[in-house]
């Protein structure tokens, strides 16, 4: 994608910086609003030879529509669903456009490390409500990675990238067919080896694996399954060969159950987002690092026995003796001691006048 801040898209879209391949952020002209725009290529080589002249608008203009339903059907101000604004065809590339607040994509924490098991619980419960909500509405993400999640500056997660999967999907399926190989091979191309986009079934419950999967990469930082290609990652996805769930810890138990191949045992999410909220409820309080590194701790060199301070001016009573060792014997016993020993002394000596006089 050429152009730079500045240049406008579909007559309203004011890129806001440089933009990257195929992903752009820019402002709606007309509502002021953050928007990002994210791009799909058209290109010739995918019309099975036909004339791009003739079959590109054709093509376009179904996919517009399409991804412009799921928008409209999509639950609206959702508090965790990413707005889908629209789609348009530019340069011979569809686009489609979605809200975008200040945050941080989930794949952009990912590469600081994973994240804490009781904070992923926090995001999966937010992904959850997201997932209720859209599947309520009859709709699947079909979407649901790392990419497609943002962390909000409030901590909250928000779930989008709806009208860039549906676009992803539909144009797979222009350019390929309804299925088979062909199919296949496009959406490989335009998805890749990444885990959440390939369950073994759709609808919801395809999202709730999704799901389960997402969670496994944010504890762990990896994907369960090998993602060294789509052929080797598919291949292992029907064959149940991945990582096992308990390296999830807490949350080790709902991944299992969420990576079951059986759609039937998988929760929904309503169900995912109860559980989670149980969680949480019993999660443990953060550790106060500062306050820790705050406390002093003795050390075995240290007196067991406080030494008085020192008064003012250094010359007190105290002031030469500040680094005498406390006396062995207590003063309140001094007394008792000093009369036991005079009488034993007394006692000594009339013995020794009797023995003399006797």
């Amino acid at each position: 994608m050429r152009g730079g801040p500045g240049q406008l898209m579909a007559g309203r879209y004011g890129l806001t910086d440089r933009p990257g391949p195929w992903r752009a952020h820019a402002v709606d002209e007309r509502t002021g609003e953050t928007v990002l725009l994210r791009g799909l290529e058209l290109p010739a080589l995918l019309t099975s030879g036909q004339d791009p002249e003739d079959v590109v608008p054709a093509q376009a203009d179904r996919l517009v529509k399409r991804v412009a339903a799921v928008g409209s059907a999509a639950p609206a101000a959702h508090p965790r669903l990413l707005r889908g604004v629209g789609a348009f065809v530019e340069d011979e590339a569809l686009w489609t456009v979605e809200e975008r607040p200040a945050g941080l994509t989930a794949a952009e924490l990912l590469a600081e490390g994973p994240v804490p098991p009781y904070r992923a619980a926090e995001l999966a419960a937010d992904l959850a409500g997201a997932l209720r909500a859209l599947h309520g509405a009859g709709l699947t993400h079909g979407n649901l990675t790392a990419g497609s999640v943002l962390v909000c500056e409030d901590g909250a997660a928000m779930l989008g990238g709806l009208l860039a999967g549906v676009a992803e999907e539909a144009l797979a399926e222009e350019l390929g067919g309804p299925g088979g190989r062909r199919r296949y091979d496009v959406r490989a191309t335009l998805v890749g080896p990444v885990t959440e986009r390939w369950p073994l079934d759709g609808g919801p419950a395809g999202d709730c694996w999704a799901l389960g999967v997402l969670v496994h990469r944010l504890v762990t930082g990896r994907s369960p399954y090998p993602e060294g290609s789509v052929p080797e990652l598919v291949t292992a996805v029907r064959d149940g060969r991945r990582e096992h769930s308990a390296v999830c810890g807490p949350l080790g138990p709902l991944v299992e159950r969420l990576l079951q191949p059986d759609p039937a045992l998988r929760p929904t999410a309503e169900a995912v987002g109860r559980e989670l909220a149980e969680l949480l409820t019993s999660a443990p309080e953060p550790v106060d690092e500062e306050r820790v590194a705050r406390a002093v701790t003795l050390k075995p060199e240290a007196p067991l026995v406080p030494v008085r301070p020192r008064r003012r001016g250094g010359k007190g009573r105290d002031s030469g003796n500040a680094g005498a060792k406390p006396p062995r014997i207590p003063p309140s016993l001094l007394g008792p001691l000093l009369v036991a020993g005079v009488f034993v002394l007394l006692t000594l000596g009339m013995v020794a006048v009797v023995l003399f006089a006797g």
